[in-house]
């Protein structure tokens, strides 16, 4: 597994289109609100496959994901409008740690530009992770991570990638 290389400019588009693909459920097909993985294929970009984030705490999810495509995935992030502030507010880390089949994948930090979500504009903040597309088989994802705030996430993916 090697890190997929993308720019600051790239990363922080990845994160604006990532929020929009995650408010874009309803809250009853949410993935990230989901604590099994049934809803992790909604509705994915054909370019890339999103894993979703957590509102904090322990998950565990079951998905299959396509082979061949890359992944894009928050191991700590947050998201407020263009209203509260003028550039995207960070979090103070702690720990942050992700890993596939129990090796680490890199991550870099992105923000993004103002982009909309319903009627308002939003900028975010994250670590990101973007990994190169998997070969079909069987892969644990672990991601560990903290604000010194106190929210914290713990999420484990069980992946099956598929050929697609």
């Amino acid at each position: 597994m090697t890190e997929w290389q993308i720019s600051d400019e790239e990363g922080g588009r990845l994160a604006a289109r990532w929020w929009q693909w995650a408010q874009s459920a309803p809250e009853d097909r949410s993935p990230v609100a989901d604590t099994t993985g049934d809803h992790a294929g909604w509705q994915q970009p054909d370019d890339v496959w999103f894993l979703a984030g957590t509102y904090g705490g322990r998950v565990v999810r079951r998905c299959e994901i396509p082979a061949g495509r890359p992944l894009f995935l928050p191991v700590l992030n947050r998201v407020h409008t263009k209203a509260h502030s003028r550039t995207p507010l960070g979090l103070e880390i702690a720990r942050a740690r992700a890993y596939l089949n129990g090796g680490p994948i890199p991550f870099r930090r992105f923000t993004t530009q103002p982009f909309r979500m319903g009627d308002r504009m939003y900028l975010s903040w994250g670590i990101w992770a973007a990994v190169t597309p998997l070969l079909p088989g069987q892969y644990v994802l672990e991601i560990d991570a903290a604000s010194t705030g106190g929210f914290h996430v713990d999420t484990t993916y069980h992946l099956t990638a598929v050929p697609a």
